[in-house]
């Protein structure tokens, strides 16, 4: 009777560990968005907002680093609108705003100008969100189903006669500061967090989280083997 009740509590524990790593795993993925109420091809001075998710409950996020989409000049955006003392600059393929940290767990909003759309039927913002901490999240995938997906604008079709305007000159703009690239950030940024934030395709939780199910399921698992094999040999003796 001790051995069976044993077991039932070692069987206990499991769930209950398992159950401790499901909710301290962290917040569910998040992501950016975007929306524009012109999104239309060849749509002249659009405005277009973007909703950078947090991922963090401790850091707050300070910057935003996009690429444009192709079609898109770098010199026909210009910044709408962001959170308190952030800041616009231009990049050779896109651009950054950035400023103090928004606070802990809330999302960075801000919203860019843009001259023309381009003749499209979608728009990917490849983005880069940074936090106080020093984490970066990368949400530059062009699969929408990927882990870390680039925000996407959908674009109905260009109205009838619309034309592409010209585009801007680039020496009555200023000039844009050179920038790296997604990919070339993605590579030489340190990223203390890349384990934390690679989260399972269907559930959403990072790799860490299924490595420690897994560890106390297995030593769940240990444990009953051995209390049974002790009881069957307690039962030979008799």
């Amino acid at each position: 009777m001790k051995q069976h009740s044993a077991v039932r509590r070692l069987t206990l524990l499991s769930a209950a560990s398992a159950t401790a790593v499901l909710v301290t795993a962290g917040p569910a993925a998040a992501h950016v968005e975007v929306e524009s109420e012109k999104a239309q091809a060849l749509a002249e001075n659009v405005e277009i907002k973007f909703d950078a998710e947090s991922e963090s409950n401790t850091a707050g996020i300070t910057g935003i680093r996009v690429v444009l989409p192709e079609g898109m000049d770098p010199a026909g955006v210009a910044y709408g609108e962001g959170p308190k003392g952030w800041k616009f600059t231009a990049a050779a393929d896109g651009y950054t705003v950035e400023g103090p940290a928004v606070k802990a767990g809330a999302n960075a909003e801000y919203s860019i100008v843009v001259k023309q759309l381009p003749d499209a039927k979608e728009l990917a913002f490849k983005t880069l969100q940074s936090y106080s901490d020093g984490r970066t999240d990368r949400w530059i995938e062009l699969d929408e189903s990927g882990e870390n997906p680039a925000p996407v604008l959908k674009l109905k079709a260009a109205a009838p006669g619309a034309e592409p305007a010209a585009s801007p000159s680039t020496t009555e703009s200023a000039s844009p500061t050179p920038a790296p690239t997604v990919e070339e950030t993605a590579d030489t940024s340190a990223a203390p967090q890349a384990a934390d934030t690679e989260k399972d395709a269907d559930g959403g939780l990072s790799a860490g989280a299924w490595t420690a199910i897994v560890a106390a399921v297995l030593v769940v698992a240990a444990a009953v083997a051995f209390v049974v094999r002790r009881r069957g040999g307690g039962a030979t003796q008799e």
